[in-house]
């Protein structure tokens, strides 16, 4: 069981909490959330947000460079989404 000291605490900690959650998100911001499954979920980066796991992220992440050579040897082919 908690203290009151304890349980008034936790009250502010949640009060602070809900309104960092009222705030919008500017629009373009780029942020995460630990899913309910326990993944990563990047939010901002399109209509919906981009979930992987811990590892997939990390796979991901090592390639970093070798996508962004990618990217840069094909960009004659990509499109651009308009912002």
């Amino acid at each position: 069981m908690q203290t009151p000291e304890e349980l008034l605490a936790e009250l502010e900690r949640l009060k602070a909490e809900n309104e960092s959650l009222k705030k919008p998100v500017a629009r373009g911001t780029v942020t995460f959330k630990v899913s309910d499954k326990g993944a990563v979920s990047v939010y901002g980066l399109g209509r919906f947000p981009v979930t992987l796991y811990k590892e997939q992220w990390e796979k991901l992440m090592e390639k970093s460079e070798e996508l962004r050579k990618f990217i840069a040897d094909n960009d004659a082919s990509l499109k651009k989404k308009e912002a």
